[in-house]
């Protein structure tokens, strides 16, 4: 396990991550602490345990949009694959009726 130094809101703190992945937890708290500067910016300094739970809140309602998109597209593409299923079973019952007729000629 690796230990990293970070810091959200001016606050430093000391968390552990997999071996290797030390960039990407960097990138996770950069991201939060953008959010948590973004509420600091609109209401002040309300409270370490406030900003954070507010950047949470915002960032979990844009995971939950993104994974109603991602089900909604996953739908579409469903459709789009039982029409494209559908059309070619039509296009095989097609050239089988025209293989059978030639067999016949």
């Amino acid at each position: 396990m690796a230990e990293l130094a970070v810091t959200v809101n001016g606050r430093d703190h000391l968390l552990t991550c997999g071996d290797g992945q030390e960039a990407r937890l960097r990138r996770l708290v950069q991201f939060v602490d953008a959010r948590v500067a973004q509420f600091v910016g609109e209401v002040g300094q309300v409270g370490e345990a406030r900003l954070l739970l507010l950047a949470a809140l915002v960032i979990a309602d844009e995971l939950a949009d993104a994974n109603d998109a991602l089900q909604a597209e996953r739908q579409r593409n469903r459709a789009a694959e039982d029409t494209a299923a559908d059309s070619l079973v039509g296009l095989a019952e097609r050239i089988a009726a025209i293989a059978a007729r030639l067999e016949t000629a």
